[in-house]
Formats: structure tokens, sequence, C-alpha cells
């Protein structure tokens, strides 16, 4: 077991309102370590193919690794119906820089700040981490605050919708085969967040390596089951494959016979708690120096 997993803190659990947009506040679940610190954060995004769940989806990897010796924020952000791309990723960056414009107020390092994302939230932590500085992503003001960014030091990513586009085609194409519960489930909301394919492709942070786009490349950990049939196999490979090439560190685990969101679902399983001590042990060797 991770020498991190072992060390336990004890947590206060808190939800703060960090944005506003009309009457509608935005939400952060806060877990936070009770005592020492100044802690790193994690900014952590759920999934639900980009249109449905809330902040309280990873109490799984969330309480541990706060329990660890990490403040971790879980994010609300605007989904369907309410707004589509590229919205969440304007919430998304500005939570960040929220959170380390009060870094006093919740105990954290402003400059040992990471984001974690499971299937469509660990696309948009990827994203997020590449793009930190991205005029539609940062266009939401701080202000006062003019001089922070979105800049994260280290991607934990959880089964990720890596290239959205190429999952919507294996949808498409699952669909076409026969009858699919998975594909009739997915495919309204790939339409409901995307405005068409070409944003798809645009927002994959796969195809940007691909395209060689300048982007920022922190070190990534990566992680997903053999029997995951909502997240392909082979973008997986490729944006391994493109991330190493571009001289970016990937930190890969593959585990056997588990689905999407194990962790989540069968936090109790040791390939669950396997997995979430390598993400406790990936945290602090890159945000704990």
């Amino acid at each position: 077991m991770s020498a991190n997993l072992q060390s336990r803190h004890e947590i206060d659990v808190d939800d703060v309102e960090y944005n506003r947009h009309g009457d509608k506040p935005l939400l952060a679940r806060v877990y936070q370590p009770r005592t020492g610190g100044p802690y790193p954060l994690i900014i952590d995004l759920h999934g639900g193919v980009w249109c449905n769940l809330d902040r309280t989806r990873d109490v799984a990897i969330d309480a541990p690794l706060a329990s660890s010796g990490v403040v971790v924020a879980s994010l609300d952000f605007r989904m369907p119906p309410e707004a589509g791309y590229p919205a969440s990723l304007a919430d998304i960056n500005y939570a960040i820089r929220w959170f380390k414009s009060r870094a006093a107020t919740y105990n954290i390092r402003a400059d040992r700040v990471g984001i974690l994302g499971c299937s469509s939230g660990g696309h948009q932590a990827m994203l997020t981490a590449m793009r930190p500085r991205d005029a539609r992503y940062a266009a939401l003001p701080l202000p006062g605050h003019d001089d922070i960014d979105a800049t994260v030091r280290c991607a934990v990513l959880c089964w990720p919708v890596i290239d959205p586009l190429g999952r919507y085609h294996y949808v498409l194409k699952l669909k076409q085969s026969g009858p699919s519960k998975f594909a009739d489930h997915v495919l309204p909301h790939h339409h409901q967040y995307w405005p068409d394919e070409a944003a798809m492709g645009e927002a994959s942070p796969l195809l940007a390596l691909e395209r060689g786009e300048a982007v920022n490349k922190p070190p990534v950990i990566y992680l997903q089951g053999t029997a995951d049939g909502a997240h392909p196999r082979p973008l997986l490979d490729r944006f391994v494959a493109a991330y190493q090439k571009a001289g970016a560190s990937v930190d890969l685990h593959i585990f056997e016979g588990v689905t999407e969101a194990f962790i989540n679902t069968d936090p109790g399983i040791p390939a669950s708690v396997d997995a979430l001590g390598k993400i406790i042990d990936f945290v602090h060797r890159e945000l704990d120096a």
C-alpha cells in the first residue's frame, strides 16, 4: 500500500461558492486537512458525458486524497442545457485562479496546484492543463488578480475522453452496428455539449498534440481498465505516444479486468485501492517538492 495512502489527516468538507452566473451559484466541494499545511491543491472535475453528475461524484477519490495531505476542490460547472463548450472550460479556468487567489483562506500553496478529472472531466482536465491561458477559457475576469493564471503543475487522468472526436466516431460505429444502450446514452450528450464535429476536434488534447500545437505539457498520470468500453484504447495509445514524443511525462497504469469509473463504483476492490495509491503517490511526488 502507498505510504501516502497510509498517512491519514482528519479532514473537513464544505461547499463554497466560487462564482455565480446570474442567480445561479457555482459550488465547489472542498476537502481540507484540519491541521498543518499549507497543502498542495488539486482541482477535481467530475465526468458524466459533459452533461451530468456534479461535485459529489468523485468522493471515493477526493476524500482519501485529501486525507493524505492535499486540499481538494471538486467543482460544479456549467453544463447543457444551460451552456455547452467552451463554457465549462471558462468556469474551470476561473476556479483555478479563484482558489489560487485565496490560498491563505484555504491553507493551500498557490504554486503547487494540479488538476484531476474522470471521463469527460478527464478531457476537460487535460485541455485546461494544456491551454491555461487560452483567451476563451480565461474569459471570466477575476478583478484585482490579473497576475494569476490557471497553470497547473500536473494532471491526473482517470479514464479520460482524450479525443472527443475519435470517441464520437467510435460511438457512431457502435450505433450503426446494432442496438447499443451505451451509444443511445452517449450520443445525445455529445450533441448537447458540442456545437459540431469541428469543435470536438479543435478541443481534442490528442489532436492538439498531433497538430503540433504549442501547449503546456505538465506531468500526467493516466489510469484506465482493460474492460473499459467507453474510452477506446487506441486513442489512449496515440495520446501517450504523442505526449512522450513531445518530451513530456506520462505515468500510464492499465488495470486488468475493470471497466470505466471503477474507483468510483467499486472503491474497495484491489484495482481501485492500487489505483488510488498510485494517484496519491503521483500527486505528492509532483506537488510536495
